[in-house]
């Protein structure tokens, strides 16, 4: 099935014969007829009743033709955003982005971003997804890259990057050490390291502690997740950490331990607000991340 076949079966039911169809599209009839036979030869039906006075649809080329119009208006509407994009050549773009973002290589992207527009100002803002989305919220940002949490205000959208997982954090030696997975259960009585109240990941610790029958007691507070590490690492507390932070090359060493029922992490993602139309300048580099998808 060919794109030219969609809209020649488009064009005879629109213009309600071969001969008008193919005036409009500035193409021979000859070329109409035989496409439209080939398309039919390989669904098995007949798109079109022929007689000598009329073309009309079958039902089966009614079914064919609705779904047609609808394949064709998304090109349409897609060739139409492709041309926007690409006749951006200057602007700026603020975007912010927390540490923790799985798999997604925005460095790759941002590189992918100035090799295709290298009029675009690009500004990079990091931080926890709270204090990010209240700048977008504000009109400081145009983007956020970063966890899309189930409760994110209607207000905002989501465009999903990649996945991510929770493990279990200890510091080398922990009496914990040791293959296999662990309950969340049996850290009733450790010490957890994590981010602030009011952020996500203290949230998902409260939650799925709650859930597991007990309150964890965190004595140590801190802005990144990174910093997470570095605490756990100095025998500071437990914590849990996202998989890329926990494996990651960079910060000091650390045991890793996968969790029985281990409460989920939100999927990385670029969000925008829905009641403030994005730039093309914006629009360009969300494509951009949306295509390096790994």
């Amino acid at each position: 099935m060919e794109l030219r076949q969609l809209t020649y079966v488009e064009a005879v039911a629109r213009h309600g014969g071969f001969t008008r169809a193919a005036e409009r599209l500035h193409v021979a009839q000859s070329a109409v007829s035989a496409q439209i036979r080939s398309l039919e030869a390989e669904l098995g039906v007949a798109l079109f009743a022929r007689t000598t006075r009329r073309v009309a649809l079958t039902p089966a080329g009614e079914l064919f033709v609705a779904r047609a119009r609808r394949v064709l208006a998304e090109l349409d509407g897609a060739r139409l955003e492709l041309g926007e994009i690409t006749a951006v050549v200057t602007g700026r773009v603020t975007v912010g982005a927390t540490a923790v973002l799985g798999r997604y290589d925005l460095p790759a992207a941002l590189a992918r971003f100035h090799d295709q527009f290298p009029g675009i100002a690009l500004r990079l803002r990091s931080g926890l997804v709270t204090g990010l989305l209240g700048a977008l919220d504000g009109g400081e940002l145009d983007l956020v890259i970063g966890p899309v949490h189930s409760d994110l205000p209607p207000r905002f959208d989501a465009l999903p990057l990649a996945e991510e997982q929770l493990v279990l954090a200890l510091p080398t030696g922990h009496p914990l050490e040791g293959p296999g997975r662990i309950t969340l259960g049996e850290l009733r009585d450790e010490s957890f390291v994590c981010l602030p109240e009011g952020s996500g990941l203290r949230w998902i610790l409260d939650d799925a502690a709650r859930t597991a029958g007990f309150t964890p007691r965190v004595p140590f507070e801190t802005h990144s997740p990174q910093s997470i590490r570095e605490l756990v690492a100095a025998g500071l507390g437990v914590a849990l950490l996202a998989r890329s932070v926990a494996e990651s090359d960079q910060g000091p060493a650390i045991v890793v331990r996968a969790l029985h029922s281990a409460p989920s992490h939100p999927p990385i993602g670029v969000i925008h607000h829905r009641d403030r139309p994005l730039t093309p300048a914006a629009q360009a580099f969300r494509h951009v991340l949306s295509t390096g998808r790994p």
